[in-house]
Parts: C-alpha cells; structure tokens; sequence
C-alpha cells in the first residue's frame, strides 16, 4: 500500500487549519497504522463495516486492501471536501457526509446494524469527555456479538475507559506512524 498522495495531504492541511479540533492530527494516518487498524477486521464476520472520521482515506484503502468487500463498507464523514473526496476515490463504498457524534440520526436512512467492525479515526481526545462517552456507547450498541470497535490515538491511554460490560484492549503500537499511536479495540464481554 503506497502512502498518502499529494494531493490527500494537501487536502488534509487545509481542513487543519479550518478546523484544526475535527483533523486532530498533524498528517494523515500512514500506511502503517491503517494496516494494524485493518488487521483487527475479522473478515468472516458478517454484516457491514462501518469507518468514522475517514477522512482523506487512508484507513479506507487499508480496509480493501485487507479483503472488505467495497459493498460492505460505509463512511462516515464530516466535512463535505473529505467527503465528495471519498466518493470520487473510492466510487464502489458507501460515504455518508455527516456526524459520527449522532449516529441514529447519520445513520437513520443508511443504519444496517449490527455492524461487523466499526473503525475510527476520530481525534477523541479533541472532545469533552461526555461526547466520547455518548460516541462509543451509541457505537457498540450498533456492533454484532463480538464484533470489534477499533480506535487509534496518540495518547498512552484509551480514549475512552470501556464502558461497563465491555473490554478495551491495545491491539498494537505502531512507531512507523506520524506522531506514533496505539491501536485500542473495545468488545462486549
């Protein structure tokens, strides 16, 4: 997998200096931390996969390249350039221009939980920690038994403790990555 083209980072820096709160990050996620994030996909699961905060798409190409079918996969995005973006690169995946803070609402015309993964790249920790609270919670209501909810961050720590009756572990840290970050995955016990 080639890393972001040019076109993607400069696409990225404009939206980080309009709104610097919802990229949260310096660059866009590298090959090397979409690829962790992609490996934690169980493939044999059924259902949809669901991307939040895809952005220039970075974590998107890793989920095909990992063997998601384009059909089973929705995006999730806020900003209206990353969005008509996604939809001209990756023509066959399903990009919903909305927010991922309201998901019923995003979802409501498009919702075909239970969802077989649900992957994020929302900069969490650039919210209050209630809005977290309420993302994640509506999120793994949304999951199939078992089925994963896979977060990266830059922080040591998840971004969020799981709530009761769920775990979250680090799946992975990945130091080929600009800055470098965890892979967290939270799942109903």
């Amino acid at each position: 997998m080639s890393g972001n083209s040019f076109s993607d980072n400069l696409r990225f820096l404009r939206a980080l200096m309009a709104r610097p709160k919802n990229v949260g990050a310096v660059m866009p996620s590298g090959p090397a931390l979409a690829a962790a994030m992609a490996h934690e996909i169980d493939l044999s699961g059924r259902g949809p996969v669901l991307e939040l905060g895809p952005g220039t798409g970075a974590i998107t190409a890793a989920i095909l390249a990992h063997g998601v079918e384009p059909a089973r996969l929705i995006l999730v995005e806020y900003d209206e350039g990353f969005a008509g973006a996604l939809k001209a690169r990756f023509p066959a995946v399903r990009v919903i221009q909305g927010d991922a803070f309201d998901l019923s609402r995003t979802l409501r015309s498009h919702d075909h939980a239970p969802f077989a993964a649900i992957l994020s790249g929302l900069p969490l920790l650039n919210f209050p920690h209630a809005a977290r609270e309420k993302l994640m919670e509506g999120a793994l209501a949304k999951l199939a038994p078992g089925a994963p909810f896979i977060q990266f961050s830059y922080g040591l720590h998840p971004p969020v403790a799981a709530p009761p009756g769920h775990s979250v572990l680090r799946a992975a840290f990945v130091l080929r990555n600009v800055p470098p970050a965890r892979v967290w995955v939270y799942r109903k016990i």
